[in-house]
């Protein structure tokens, strides 16, 4: 089945794919992990940050879809001059078994050396244990890990960086 469907990332820029990547983000991680709404106010100050003030020549969001659906989403944002930051990568639960995730991190990297960024950065938790593989595959490493309480959940908080 997986061959058949149509897979497509194409730019975040489409009526409701803003309010999409914060609603996706809010229900799976509530559903998967058990966190709070305080993750998905997060994640909405991310996206409309990114609304209100992203630059195109630095900054740019990608939406997965199979067969019209929205599945996935990824950002890249400025971090500093030369650090590009990964930020709020999904796979829905709808899209998973179609390597979204990989394409969706490879899209973000290939646009951060395009824009001239040296380095990539990106924080997650280490029960997400699919992304982490998929950050490793690519080359990131992990450069800081503290536990803290987040989101209503004790969480093992990591930051990983790659060269680009």
């Amino acid at each position: 089945m997986a061959d058949q469907a149509h897979v497509v990332i194409r730019p975040l820029g489409r009526p409701g794919d803003l309010g999409w990547v914060v609603m996706a983000h809010g229900e799976v991680y509530s559903r998967e992990f058990g966190w709070d709404s305080t993750f998905e106010a997060l994640v909405a100050r991310i996206v409309a940050d990114y609304a209100a003030h992203h630059d195109p020549a630095r900054e740019a969001a990608w939406i997965a879809e199979i067969d019209g659906q929205r599945v996935g989403c990824i950002f890249c944002v400025k971090a500093d001059d030369a650090t590009a930051k990964l930020r709020t990568l999904l796979v829905h639960p709808d899209g998973r078994g179609h390597r979204l995730g990989g394409q969706l991190v490879d899209n973000c990297m290939a646009f951060a050396r395009e824009a001239g960024y040296r380095r990539m950065t990106l924080w997650t938790t280490d029960i997400l244990g699919s992304a982490r593989q998929i950050y490793l595959d690519r080359g990131f490493q992990l450069i800081q890990e503290q536990p803290e309480r987040q989101f209503g959940a004790d969480l093992l908080s990591q930051t990983y960086e790659t060269n680009l």
